[in-house]
């Protein structure tokens, strides 16, 4: 079955930068979109960034100019680089990947969630 394993994260400084990086794993045939969430305590969890397959980004507002997103479709691999950091930022965050066809154990067509990791910014 597919798994996303997330790595990166941790504990930064404001102003400083994380990357935070995701893989997807399992007989994938394709992947529409990429992207991460963020949960912060007694919170939804938000859009931070999502990147189709052709490259097509979106970000919300807040991270806009400091955080990029990037993908590489051969490895179904999702970065996030995250610099200017503030301390709002501080969430866990989620890597996403929705429209996910995989062809074990059957064909399947749906969306996947990482782990999740903590991302923690102290001013």
């Amino acid at each position: 079955q597919v798994q996303l394993v997330e790595s990166g994260g941790g504990l930064a400084q404001a102003g400083g930068s994380l990357r935070l990086s995701c893989a997807a794993s399992g007989r994938i045939s394709s992947i529409n979109g990429m992207g991460w969430y963020r949960q912060a305590p007694g919170k939804q969890r938000e859009l931070v960034a999502r990147i189709t397959s052709g490259g097509s980004t979106n970000y919300r507002d807040s991270v806009k100019g400091r955080f990029t997103i990037s993908r590489d479709n051969a490895k179904n691999t999702v970065a996030l680089q995250m610099d200017s950091l503030k301390p709002e930022d501080s969430a866990v965050y989620y890597c996403n990947a929705d429209g996910v066809a995989a062809l074990s154990p059957s064909f399947s067509f749906r969306d996947y969630w990482g782990q999740g990791t903590q991302v923690t910014v102290s001013s």
